[in-house]
């Protein structure tokens, strides 16, 4: 099956970057982390939920395990702002590039935050650019790619 135009953009900006992404699509979907772990055939926690919130004007990303909760006043103490809030639909294509669901961690030049509790899994399973692709990806090129800064934004 032929990848999707986000996905082939994705995996040619983690080549630049010395990268091979092995990105796999499920037509069923992976839009949920549920949804991708029944796929993968992987526990929850393996999956990297990419979500673009907005803290005060500025987009960012957080990092976060499928089978937790991001924390919005966690993640604006964290990126220096006062509050956050998850960002709608149309900011996230317009800040990303790419569709909610389909995020990835990294090659949309936004500030990452990733949450340290991602760290039980390794490798763990990242959106690739649509809600049906994912690909594994080891914890170091995770924080290595991303450029996260590494925290406690969980619930």
């Amino acid at each position: 099956m032929e990848l999707p135009s986000a996905s082939r953009r994705l995996i040619e900006w983690a080549a630049s970057h010395g990268l091979e992404l092995g990105v796999r699509v499920f037509p069923e979907g992976t839009k949920t982390a549920a949804d991708a772990a029944g796929a993968i055939g992987c526990d929850v926690a393996a999956i990297v939920k990419s979500l673009v919130f907005v803290v005060d004007d500025e987009l960012v990303v957080a990092l976060v395990p499928g089978d937790l909760r991001l924390d919005p006043g966690k993640l604006a103490a964290v990126a220096g702002g006062a509050s956050a809030r998850r960002a709608s639909l149309d900011e996230v294509r317009q800040a990303t590039g790419y569709v909610a669901g389909g995020t990835p961690p990294f090659g949309h030049g936004l500030r990452v935050f990733a949450d340290l509790s991602l760290g039980r899994h390794d490798p763990v399973w990242a959106a690739g650019g649509t809600p049906t692709t994912v690909f594994p990806i080891s914890i170091e090129d995770l924080g290595g790619l991303s450029g996260a800064v590494w925290a406690d934004v969980t619930t």
